[in-house]
């Protein structure tokens, strides 16, 4: 059954008895527009590969920074040689008794061949060692990209080619060599050679030398893209009404780069932490006692442990893998989400 409404204008509307009628509230929601950063928080949602691995990625980060309350609960720590502590857990040549490297419920990743350290607590500060350096490379790779590559899109002449060929010059570095080739260098520069070097100094050194060739390439995504921007309407208007060149950059160019900085955000930081791993895994980063990933490799490859331990390899080399993996399907995700006609 039927009734009809009369309505503006002299027409009739016909509305069906008992049919609700949609609260102006939620319409009003309905039409309600969403910022670019609440589309791509959406966005990134709806994808199960990005979600899965930014919840991996933050348990790493997790365990990194709850690394010395983990040892504590745990009741050990990276530093005692349990060789010397405990002898009756190894053999005469520094193998762990049990197998497997002496995992057990006391040791759950068991004891590493030679000095005897826990490998479980050695692997979660080794993570934790990593992480801060190559999160404090990132951070200063990116202010400097920032800086850099919007100033030489934005000014323009003297600055932009004076930048440009400063890129250029060290683009033509090979980068692995020139960071085991300075690492003794720059660390010389803070302590003699005939001293044993602290490890902050190691830590600035490595954070100096992977900084120095870390930022030309976000530099240059980020000039071709302020080179774009600055003939916009939105500059152009910004200039007309005696905006300084500071508050154009501030308010008007850096919103708009965001998508290239996280992006190329996600995609520096495990390169960085695989470089900080493979100069502790040469000898020129982090040396023992201090634990760290690569350090962990190192030992890894010796001779003792791969003819008697070969699970040794298992923790720290799956737990790399696991996280450099994750943070790069993490960089695919967080790329779409910004710029989903970029989509896989």
């Amino acid at each position: 059954m039927t009734s009809p409404i009369e309505v503006d204008g002299g027409g009739t509307s016909v509305v069906v008895d008992g049919a609700p009628q949609p609260p102006k509230e939620a319409a009003a929601a309905e039409l309600e527009g969403r910022s670019p950063g609440q589309l791509m928080w959406i966005r990134f949602k709806r994808d199960r590969t990005g979600v899965i691995s930014a919840f991996v990625v933050l348990f790493f980060f997790v365990i990194a920074a709850a690394a010395p309350l983990i040892a504590k609960l745990y009741g050990k720590n990276p530093y005692t040689i349990y060789a010397d502590v405990r002898p009756e857990l190894f053999d005469s040549a520094g193998v762990p008794v049990q197998p497997n490297g002496g995992i057990s419920s006391e040791f759950w990743f068991g004891l590493e061949p030679g000095n005897g350290y826990d490998v479980f607590t050695k692997l979660i500060y080794g993570i934790r060692t990593s992480l801060m350096i190559s999160v404090a490379v990132t951070v200063a790779t990116v202010l400097t990209g920032i800086l850099l590559g919007i100033a030489a899109g934005y000014l323009g002449g003297r600055t932009d080619y004076w930048i440009g060929r400063v890129i250029d010059f060290l683009l033509a570095f090979p980068s692995q060599l020139f960071f085991i080739a300075s690492m003794p260098v720059v660390v010389s520069l803070f302590v003699s050679p005939r001293d044993e070097t602290p490890t902050y100094v190691r830590v600035v050194a490595l954070i100096l030398v992977q900084w120095f060739l870390g930022w030309m390439s976000l530099a240059r995504i980020l000039r071709g893209t302020t080179l774009a921007l600055r003939e916009r309407e939105f500059i152009e208007a910004a200039k007309v009404s005696g905006a300084s060149p500071w508050r154009i950059i501030r308010r008007e160019l850096l919103p708009n780069v965001v998508t290239p900085i996280l992006v190329q955000a996600t995609y520096m930081l495990p390169a960085f932490v695989t470089a900080e791993a493979g100069l502790s895994f040469l000898g020129v980063g982090i040396v023992e006692p201090t634990p760290d990933w690569g350090q962990m490799f190192s030992k890894a490859s010796t001779e003792l442990v791969l003819q008697n331990d070969i699970t040794y390899m298992i923790f720290p080399g799956v737990s790399m893998v696991i996280f450099v993996v994750a943070f790069n399907l993490l960089g695919d995700s967080v790329r779409d989400a910004f710029d989903p006609r970029a989509a896989r």
